[in-house]
């Protein structure tokens, strides 16, 4: 454990994801002394050069709140979209006074989960964060709120985090919120105790996690943080959940919050993207063949091995691949739009060549834009 976390405090490039419990009063309103708090220890951590670090950080829509005369979270998806817009640059003005202390630049890079699955826009983010870095500008990341529409749920900010840790090829992602890390029961509970590392998902089998934290201004309770640290350790990541307040102790390599080993290799970026961000817009049902090449074979889906479409996507979308018994396969960008599935069904790419043009001779998912789902 010593040496893990070891590894921990020698990290280069860490994310770090701070939720908006910790940056806000429970009424709404940043807490100018809480990101001060924080930027003193991102501030120091980096001092030497030798470490680089990207911020993700919830908080604009919490921050919105109070200048709106919101009293707490709305629940319409316009409502919050209008508190973002409002808080999103309260946040970015708060942290860039903040950092400017120690002679920083600040940098607010927005997301929206589904862009980032398209390639363009995912090797952009990646220049524009690795530019960043290498300028000596704080990148400050968060969902770009005020446009994402089913994202806006996304987890609070928890998934996208370990998606950027990602992105930036990191190696250590810390989750900071309320909470010091995971427990085996309620952590208000006497007889709890705390879990000091998970080195897979069988040693948290036994444990009921618990759901957002009690000020009711984030969206994301334990149960998306473990998730995020799950999706970041399975991409050779290690993860550190913790409380904002020993975030210092974290970054050091301390004994703090649960310590979640690596449990996989790095894989292609974009897929990692497709898999846990993206939102299917339709699904295509194959017949047992394509489920065969797809799963087994890691082949394109070509328009053969259709046999049913549903939903209304255009060319580019990400959409669900299933067998014929519903259950999702797979999930790819599809290269038509659904009105255009109907007419391949079953057919050969040479045939739709012959018949409708040379543009159709090509697959529905191409293999490099496909992921398989394991159950």
């Amino acid at each position: 454990m010593a040496g893990a976390r070891q590894a921990a405090g020698e990290a280069r490039r860490i994310v770090v994801k701070v939720g908006s419990s910790s940056l806000t009063t429970a009424a709404g309103g940043l807490d100018a002394d809480r990101v001060d708090a924080l930027v003193d220890v991102l501030a120091k951590t980096r001092s030497g050069g030798e470490r680089e670090i990207v911020l993700v950080s919830s908080g604009a829509i919490a921050a919105g709140l109070a200048p709106l005369g919101l009293r707490r979270r709305p629940r319409d998806l316009a409502r919050q979209q209008a508190a973002a817009s409002v808080g999103q640059g309260l946040l970015v003005a708060r942290y860039t006074a903040s950092f400017a202390r120690y002679g920083v630049r600040v940098g607010q890079v927005l997301l929206t989960s589904d862009d980032m699955s398209r390639r363009a826009h995912h090797r952009n983010a990646s220049r524009t964060l690795d530019k960043l870095l290498a300028m000596g500008a704080f990148p400050i990341v968060n969902e770009n709120d005020t446009v994402a529409t089913d994202e806006i749920r996304f987890g609070d900010n928890d998934r996208l985090a370990a998606l950027v840790a990602h992105l930036v090829r990191a190696d250590l992602l810390v989750l900071l919120s309320d909470v010091d890390g995971v427990y085996d029961g309620d952590p208000s509970r006497p007889g709890t105790s705390r879990i000091a590392e998970v080195r897979g998902p069988e040693d948290l089998a036994h444990v009921e996690i618990g759901s957002a934290g009690k000020a009711g201004v984030g969206t994301g309770g334990m149960v998306t943080k473990v998730e995020a640290a799950r999706i970041a350790a399975a991409a050779g990541i290690q993860v550190v959940l913790t409380s904002a307040v020993h975030a210092a102790e974290a970054l050091g390599g301390g004994d703090t919050g649960t310590y979640f080993h690596p449990t996989g290799r790095r894989s292609a970026d974009r897929l990692l993207w497709l898999q846990h961000a993206s939102t299917p817009q339709g699904s295509l049902t194959l017949d047992d063949g394509a489920v065969r090449a797809v799963v087994e074979g890691r082949k394109s889906l070509l328009p053969a091995g259709i046999a049913g479409v549903e939903g209304d996507f255009s060319a580019g979308d990400p959409v669900e691949l299933r067998d014929r018994e519903g259950h999702a396969v797979a999930r790819g960008l599809v290269n038509f739009d659904a009105k255009e599935i109907p007419l391949l069904v079953g057919r050969s790419t040479r045939e739709l060549a012959r018949e409708l043009g040379p543009g159709y001779e090509r697959e529905v998912v191409h293999r490099d834009d496909l992921v398989v789902l394991h159950p």
